[in-house]
């Protein structure tokens, strides 16, 4: 009997669609996803060698366990085998080396870069013919391989280049940027995803009979299928491993079974090959036994006939057949044996990566040694922005710092694995390592470093829900640790102003910024790019708020362009994110677009997570005011899919509501509204509440319950008042006009109006100013002022297409489209619902009907009642007596209803009522 089944059994049809690509050579990136030993690894090797009969250059590399500690681990190794063949050796050389530039002082530069560097070499290796790249258990591989991987998908879109990748689905859901990865690339149909499916008791009879080479009794392929789930790799090492007592219980007895039938030589060097993981190294293997290199040739021989590894391509390396066969080799070597060749394997593998060797020492319990390697590997991860693997790396650090570590240098790791938490966005740890390294430094009497940690931890505290008190209350009381110091003093009134600017209290933000802005004046470049750079942002957001747009605008980009340039990530970053969010809530959203796109990219490639999810749900935002409603709702949902920080939750809940506000799906839209007002309740900022509340008044307009709507607009101006806000008031001037149009008449609407649109003259914000015209026109509608609703209107609707506000605008449309028919134009107003339900449709939602859900009743109750009777053909007298009244009364209500109408007969009267 083999180990191995001779033939691939129920992957037909995955066969038939690899050849199928193969055949159309147009480019592709496959995902071949299942649970370990489900049979990916043979799927990759079948397609690779169709591809290869095909004419293609196949090159193959695979990810292990601590792979994802160690950038472009992955990478090196394609590189490695594509300098095997000549015709892509320079490439493979060059691929080598630019893994390896990071000197010059420009590794944040060369980072960025990096990604389409590498991608072009692997794609242009300097062969003619179709290229295959194949790489298996992605599950582990670096963000940098993950990135260099999803730019070959965009790559491949080009043709005669076919990208294969495996990996575990179960492994997806613990590790959020791997899920993050895969699933943009499949929204943007850079990539397909195929699952392997477990085989059902048929096909591992099947499978078991191919194994054998004969037919087996079914009461054996019953247990084997009850035992293994149908999983292909546990069939084959059950039915290997099968004994007089039967199948084994689990894989792990399964393959030990097999392993105690090893001679002892080739038993003790498979348990030192698991040590190093799923891939080992020849020489380092030689090294660590201390036998020759022919005892080791014949362990290895064995080894390989047994079916336990196999050697790879470049011959000078080994692979078990399957991790899980390693996994199960590894936990069953004795503790204190297994500690003595992790450190004989440290010992002996000077000159490998410090995260390999920190890994090493630690499982040998030789914590002082891990603990500087790991410190290493940590420094050179960070400054490659290798956000992820710092993480791992500093934790390892803490974990392994030696007793006689100095505060001071205690402290400093802490920080600077804060740094990268908040960088990865677990804010949670990183304000537990801020509270750490601020409790150290103030305890060996370092007030200005303990008061440096406060900007950091504060915002991360912010983005934890903590109040505007809370956090200036921590800021000021920093200050007198720092009295005389100008560079300390001035980043702490920048984060003030930051945390005023957050909570709309603009004379505050803006005090505290020109304090700050002073304190900068004369600091030293090497000390004050960053708080400038910081400043700057923070001012520049304040500024457009304040309505002083141009001037806000150029110190954003200004901050931007110096961060960048002086390779300051997390400033960078933030003024993308100030500046985006801001031109979004300003209704400037061509340019929010733009900037936040671009913000997006270079938060993605600095691997600075946070500010990546929460510019990507700013943009959901601006798409679902534009009317890009179903990408609005995919941005939003992916947010709140891959996790982030309770602002960007919010904002993304804003989205959702809305867009189910827009389908007419109240109660889902109240079920995310309700939530946003929930967590921002917990913040108490204007800019996190005031939006949910527009939309809560919306949807209760929508529904008919004025007095929520009305306390609703009531709630969002008094609190837009107390800050004497505009950007976030706008939307409430139309909603609140419908409202008490509806439910009192035009007097209250009026009072409401003049309130609304006194602050939004005071702030003067360009993209806030349509909303008085619109609003204006609504009540001289109602009045029956037909012609100057008409002018007011279309200065309304030629504001907000201008602006591509999408809500308001269609909305005017249909408000026009009401005003030409009182009118007595019926072409004009047959084109302005023909526009409104154009731009509907193009938006993927509903035709609206003939008027916007919240259209205010035209007539009062009495004067409804007076016009069907009209319409029943009754003279005033008749409806006089109808409704006890006198004549008199009834022609005045008459007379009124033709004024409202914008008509002049009774007929007109009676073909009104109908149409309603």
């Amino acid at each position: 009997m083999t180990l191995s089944s001779p033939v691939l059994v129920g992957r037909d049809d995955l066969i038939a669609l690899a050849e199928r690509r193969l055949t159309a050579a147009t480019g592709e990136l496959l995902f071949l996803a299942g649970e370990a030993g489900i049979g990916k690894t043979r799927l990759l090797g079948e397609i690779a060698g169709r591809a290869r009969a095909a004419g293609y250059l196949v090159i193959a590399a695979g990810a292990a366990p601590g792979d994802s500690e160690i950038a472009g681990g992955v990478l090196a190794d394609l590189g490695a085998e594509m300098r095997l063949r000549p015709e892509t050796a320079a490439a493979g050389e060059r691929l080598a080396a630019r893994l390896h530039e990071l000197a010059d002082g420009d590794q944040h530069r060369q980072r960025r870069l990096l990604v389409a560097d590498l991608a072009d070499l692997i794609a242009r290796p300097g062969t003619a013919g179709p290229l295959l790249v194949a790489c298996e258990d992605l599950h582990w591989a670096d963000d940098l391989t993950l990135d260099v991987i999803g730019r070959l998908g965009a790559r491949a879109k080009q043709g005669r280049l076919m990208v294969v990748g495996t990996y575990r689905s179960d492994e997806l859901y613990p590790r959020v940027p791997m899920r993050r990865w895969r699933t943009r690339l499949l929204t943007q149909r850079l990539a397909e995803e195929v699952r392997l499916p477990r085989l059902d008791p048929a096909q591992t009879a099947a499978m078991a009979t191919a194994i054998a080479g004969a037919g087996l009794p079914r009461s054996v392929t019953a247990a084997v299928h009850a035992r293994s789930d149908g999983i292909p790799l546990h069939v084959e090492e059950f039915l290997a491993a099968g004994t007089d007592d039967g199948v084994p219980e689990t894989l792990a007895d399964a393959v030990l079974a097999r392993a105690a039938a090893l001679s002892p030589a080739a038993r003790a060097l498979a348990e030192v090959a698991s040590v190093l993981g799923r891939s080992f190294d020849l020489g380092l293997l030689t090294a660590i036994t201390g036998a020759g290199p022919d005892a080791v040739d014949d362990g290895l021989r064995e080894l390989t006939a047994r079916f336990f590894v196999r050697p790879r391509d470049d011959r000078d390396g080994y692979d078990f057949r399957h991790a899980l066969i390693r996994d199960a080799l590894y936990a069953d070597i004795a503790p204190h044996r297994r500690r003595d060749l992790h450190a004989r394997a440290a010992a002996a593998a000077a000159g490998f990566p410090d995260a390999f060797l920190s890994d090493q020492y630690e499982r040998a319990g030789l914590t002082d040694r891990a603990f500087r390697h790991a410190l290493a590997a940590a420094t050179e991860a960070s400054a490659m922005s290798a956000h992820r693997e710092a993480v791992q790396l500093y934790r390892r650090a803490r974990r392994t710092w030696p007793a006689t570590l100095p505060p001071a240098e205690r402290a400093g790791l802490l920080a600077a694995l804060a740094a990268e938490l908040a960088a990865v966005d677990d804010n949670t740890a990183a304000a537990d390592c801020y509270e750490q390294a601020y409790r150290l430094r103030l305890d060996r009497g370092d007030g200005p470093g303990a008061a440096a940690l406060l900007p950091d931890w504060v915002a991360v505290r912010h983005l934890l829900g903590a109040g505007l008190t809370e956090r200036t209350a921590a800021l000021r009381d920093a200050l007198p640790l720092v009295a005389g110091r100008a560079p300390e003093r001035a980043r702490i009134h920048a984060a003030l102003s930051a945390a005023y600017m957050l909570d709309r209290r603009l004379t505050e933000a803006i005090a505290d910024g020109e304090l700050a802005r002073a304190l900068t004046g004369d600091l030293p470049d090497d000390g004050g790019h960053q708080v400038r750079c910081d400043l700057d942002a923070t001012v520049g957001s304040v500024f457009l708020f304040a309505g002083r747009m141009a001037q806000g605008t150029e110190l954003l980009r200004g901050a931007i362009t110096r961060s960048a340039g002086l390779r300051l990530e997390a400033q960078a970053a933030r003024a993308y994110r100030m500046l985006g969010s801001s031109l979004s809530v300003l209704v400037e959203y061509p340019r929010a677009a733009d900037v936040l796109e671009e913000g997006i990219a270079y938060a993605a490639r600095a691997e600075r997570v946070n500010d990546e999810h929460y510019m990507t749900a700013h943009l959901a935002h601006v798409r679902w005011a534009t009317g890009a409603v179903e990408e609005a709702s995919m941005l939003a949902r992916r947010v709140l899919a891959d996790g982030g920080g309770i602002t960007t939750e919010i904002t993304a809940r804003h989205v959702l509501g809305y867009v189910a506000l827009s389908r007419g799906r109240y109660d889902e839209a109240t079920t995310h509204l309700d939530e946003a007002a929930r967590l921002g309740a917990a913040m108490r900022e204007l800019q996190r509440l005031s939006p949910a509340w527009w939309g809560q008044a919306e949807v209760a307009l929508a529904r008919g319950d004025l007095g929520t709507a009305l306390g609703l607009c009531e709630e969002g101006f008094a609190a837009s008042s107390r800050v004497r806000d505009a950007a976030y008031l706008f939307p409430y001037v139309v909603t609140g006009t419908r409202a008490h149009l509806t439910a009192t008449g035009p007097t209250a609407a009026r009072d409401w109006w003049r309130r609304a649109s006194e602050l939004l003259h005071e702030r003067g914000i360009p993209g806030t100013l349509g909303a008085i015209d619109h609003a204006e026109g609504l009540i001289l509608l109602h009045e029956g002022q037909t012609g100057k609703a008409r002018v007011a209107l279309a200065s309304a609707a030629a504001f907000w297409a201008a602006r591509g506000r999408f809500w308001e605008g269609t909305a005017v449309l249909l408000d026009q489209a009401r005003c030409a028919t009182r009118s007595r134009r019926p072409a004009d107003a047959a084109a302005f619902r023909e526009a409104a339900v154009t731009a509907y449709t193009q938006a993927g939602l509903p035709a609206p009907v003939s008027s916007p859900p919240s259209e205010p009743a035209v007539l009062s109750a009495r004067e409804m009642e007076v016009a069907r009777l009209v319409a029943e053909g009754r003279t005033n007298r008749e409806i006089a007596v109808a409704l006890t009244i006198a004549p008199k009364t009834a022609a005045a209500h008459v007379e009124h209803i033709r004024t409202k109408l914008g008509v002049s007969r009774r007929a007109q009267i009676a073909t009104w009522v109908a149409a309603r």
